[in-house]
């Protein structure tokens, strides 16, 4: 279960966030003292992908409406309830021709793609009859009723799957983690069963002293903290750390220029703290493990800063967080390796799915082999009645027939005895076969 493949993609709510493209909050930075080159203004920052199914067609449609000047100027008025409630899906009757037309297009290009997905599942399971229009039904990003024009429910529907995909995709991410967790405990357990007592003592021995030099490490600071804040301030971005300033912290690290700070911009801000206890270098380190501390740490900024749930953080709302008491003063910072990540009641459930998962294969294994099984004895069958007619037509020609003075016929070796030798022999290859 290689779960790790998975999650190099960050998750971040593309409408509100990739559509707003606003002027920047006016800040003034003397940028020949940050580290590294910066962004260029102009350059077009590209955004990771969600991990979406439809992430290529989220960000054409994206792109196209983009470049409609009455939508777009009815987007930067709109707050995140208008566009999560669906009255900005409205706007799109008074969009351009050209526009309409397009978006028209990429829809009739994603009903054709996800009938074409569709069909290649149905043909890997040698099924016909194919109704595409109720197995599209579990598409809801789309208007499916519609193949063929783009109309504000298609707008509306994707803004509403996108929202809640998205708000969906964490709580998969911690899922996927706690079940790549089991499975590697699992395998240990597997693996020490398999070892005599002086072997298991030692591959013990070994885990445990793994444990304790993946633990020791330097403090990781509160994420959110001034602390931590300040000490991205100082070592990544190269400035005097008693010139720490929350508000050009803010410009410095919206990297688009958006005015927010959404997902994929915080979880960059905890990289020197996973760091401190992450090396992909070493062993006792798990790379997995880094990327759901990551999300935790997100998470919890989140929960702390977000005020209004919109997954995106405001200057103002990032300036009221640095006001609190927890910004001066935080809980310690507790880790995964601190954790218990799942009891062992949730290992022996998941053990239990496991079996079950191999029980069903073996069964699906046997089934095949007794359908092979019943193949080999319909042809064995087959060809012994061949076989038995052979013979037959060998004994009759057993006295071969005198000629006018009484004279034997000379009989030379005919097709039947080849094709005799031909069918014993495969007989003899199917018995071995068996």
């Amino acid at each position: 279960m290689k779960w790790r493949s998975l999650l190099p993609q960050q998750c971040i709510l593309l409408i509100p966030c990739l559509l707003m493209a606003l002027e920047a909050v006016p800040i003034d930075i003397d940028k020949t003292k940050v580290k590294g080159e910066g962004h260029v203004e102009g350059e077009k920052i590209e955004n990771p992908d969600t991990g979406l199914y439809y992430d290529e067609y989220l960000r054409q449609v994206i792109d196209v409406l983009e470049t409609d000047k009455h939508f777009r100027e009815k987007l930067q008025t709109a707050d995140i309830e208008e566009i999560k409630s669906g009255k900005l899906s409205r706007e799109l009757d008074l969009v351009s021709h050209h526009v309409r037309t397009r978006l028209d297009e990429l829809k009739r290009q994603e009903v054709a793609r996800l009938r074409m997905l569709i069909k290649a599942k149905m043909d890997s399971v040698q099924d016909t009859g194919i109704d595409h229009q109720a197995l599209l039904k579990q598409f809801e990003h789309l208007n499916h009723q519609n193949p063929d024009t783009f109309e504000p429910k298609d707008l509306d529907m994707l803004i509403k799957a996108a929202t809640s995909d998205l708000e969906n995709y964490d709580k998969t991410r911690h899922e996927e983690f706690k079940k790549y967790e089991m499975m590697k405990e699992h395998e240990r357990r597997e693996y020490l069963k398999t070892l005599d007592e002086e072997k298991r003592q030692r591959e013990e021995s070994k885990f445990e002293e793994m444990k304790k030099k993946h633990g020791d490490h330097p403090k990781v600071h509160h994420p959110g903290s001034k602390d931590q804040l300040k000490e991205v301030w100082e070592e990544a971005d190269g400035l005097d750390p008693n010139e720490f300033d929350p508000k050009t912290f803010f410009k410095l690290h919206d990297v688009n220029n958006d005015r927010f700070l959404d997902e994929q911009e915080l979880e960059a801000l905890f990289t020197k703290e996973l760091e401190k206890v992450y090396d992909p270098k070493n062993e006792e380190d798990d790379m997995v493990e880094m990327e759901e501390e990551r999300l935790r740490m997100r998470e919890h900024v989140m929960n702390e800063v977000d005020i209004n749930k919109d997954r995106l953080v405001t200057l103002e709302e990032f300036l009221r967080a640095t006001e609190k008491k927890e910004f001066l003063e935080p809980d310690s910072w507790e880790t995964l390796d601190q954790q218990q990540l799942f009891t062992e009641d949730e290992l022996k459930e998941f053990e239990s799915h496991i079996s079950q998962k191999k029980a069903e294969e073996l069964q699906k294994q046997k089934e095949e082999l007794q359908r092979q099984h019943d193949q080999l004895q319909a042809q064995k069958q087959e060809l012994q009645q061949v076989v038995k007619q052979m013979e037959q037509k060998k004994l009759q020609q057993a006295n071969p027939p005198a000629g006018p003075a009484g004279e034997l016929k000379f009989q030379p070796r005919t097709v039947l005895h080849v094709s005799l030798k031909i069918v014993r022999s495969r007989i003899r290859l199917i018995f071995r076969e068996e």
